[in-house]
């Protein structure tokens, strides 16, 4: 499978994209930075990123919702 999950900005020149992508029979996340091509419209990946094998999703989610849970603890979000 490669499939683009969702796509949005980081500031005026890059995005980040989330992705499920297949590589070497392993299936996995992609979250990285995409960023426009001097001279150009065109997006390219960037080496800013992380990919993991989709059984670390779980962790990664209940990560991502402890750190929400401190920030807005701390009047942050």
């Amino acid at each position: 499978m490669d499939k683009t999950v969702a796509v949005f900005q980081k500031n005026k020149f890059q995005e980040i994209r989330i992705g499920i992508r297949e590589f070497k029979g392993n299936d996995l996340i992609d979250i990285r930075t995409w960023t426009m091509t001097q001279g150009s419209e065109e997006m390219v990946p960037t080496a800013k990123g992380v990919t993991m094998n989709i059984s670390l999703l779980v962790q990664l989610k209940k990560s991502l919702e402890e750190a929400e849970k401190i920030l807005k603890e701390n009047k942050m979000l």
